[in-house]
C-alpha cells in the first residue's frame, strides 16, 4: 500500500470528514453529485468542524457558480426552442 493507515486518516480522510454516520465522500458518491453540487455539500458538511464562516461561503461561491451555469444552460435551451417553434 502506498500509504499507512495512520497516514490515510490523518491528511486524506481528516475527522471533520468522518464525524457523523455517513462520510461526505460516501453522500456524494452515493448522490452521483456532479462537480459543483459536490462541493456545495462538502463545504456545508464540513463547516462546524474545520472552516467555520469561511466553508459558508465557499459553499456559497459553488452555489452562485452553479445557478449562472443553469441560467446559461436555460437560456441557451429557450433560443432553441424559440427557434424551432419559428420554423414550423
Amino acid at each position: 500500500m502506498w500509504f499507512d493507515e495512520k497516514e490515510k486518516y490523518d491528511a486524506i480522510n481528516p475527522e471533520y470528514y468522518r464525524n457523523s454516520e455517513m462520510e461526505c465522500i460516501d453522500a456524494i458518491e452515493g448522490l452521483g453529485l456532479p462537480f459543483h453540487e459536490a462541493q456545495i455539500l462538502k463545504y456545508i458538511y464540513r463547516w462546524r468542524n474545520k472552516g467555520g464562516v469561511t466553508d459558508l461561503k465557499k459553499a456559497l461561491w459553488y452555489l452562485h457558480r452553479l445557478i449562472n451555469k443553469a441560467d446559461e444552460e436555460n437560456e441557451n435551451y429557450n433560443q432553441c426552442y424559440s427557434g424551432l417553434k419559428k420554423q414550423r
